[in-house]
């Protein structure tokens, strides 16, 4: 059957649309219902004056929808997508001034011309990656490299960045900080000095 030859959309890239204005908020809900999910996306859509920048399925069977705009549109687009979601809601967030490096995380496609030390935080949640890059490069001169979202990860994601020991450091601690709430870490690494075959798999 031709529907057989279809790929899995729950392995695929998620795409996420470069939002119209850098200075902007984003807005994450996540649910355990792919269902539940799509209707999520429409009423988030239709409660607030937002952009749309992802939704679609992640694995294992969960559904992702992030949108943009003003703090207080995309307050109440979230907040209508926590009502819908109800008992399939995994975690929500708003990011005011979400930091530019976030987006293009979601591509991999921040190449710094150097990498010194990495640091990894991986979450139960994607929502709970999202929250913990944007903090992790707020707090320290890092570059994130990329934040993978639950694509083939049974459901978990993590972000990915590189600096000096120090900064990375700094990163891994504010974003693990963030990164806890509603207990939704799993865990965190830094590798001072990386080897450079182990670099050419991380990119």
């Amino acid at each position: 059957m031709e529907s057989m030859n279809k790929p899995d959309p729950t392995l695929e890239t998620t795409k996420v649309k470069q939002p119209g204005h850098s200075d902007m908020a984003i807005g994450c809900v996540e649910t355990s219902s792919i269902a539940r999910g799509l209707e999520t996306a429409d009423a988030m859509l239709k409660a607030a004056r937002v952009e749309l920048l992802a939704c679609n399925p992640t694995c294992p069977g969960k559904y992702i929808i992030m949108v943009g705009g003003s703090t207080s549109e995309v307050d109440a687009s979230v907040t209508a997508g926590q009502r819908v979601a109800s008992d399939t809601l995994v975690e929500t967030t708003v990011i005011p001034r979400v930091h530019p490096q976030v987006i293009q995380a979601f591509t991999a496609t921040t190449m710094p011309e150097e990498m010194a030390a990495v640091g990894m935080i991986e979450t139960f949640s994607i929502v709970a990656s999202v929250r913990a890059g944007d903090q992790a490069v707020k707090a320290a001169q890092v570059d994130l490299l990329e934040i993978r979202l639950a694509r083939a990860l049974g459901g978990k994601a993590y972000v990915l960045f590189t600096g000096e020991v120090s900064a990375v450091r700094a990163a891994l601690d504010a974003g693990s900080l963030a990164a806890r709430k509603n207990g939704l870490i799993l865990g965190q690494t830094l590798i001072p000095a990386p080897h450079p075959d182990l670099l050419t798999k991380l990119l």
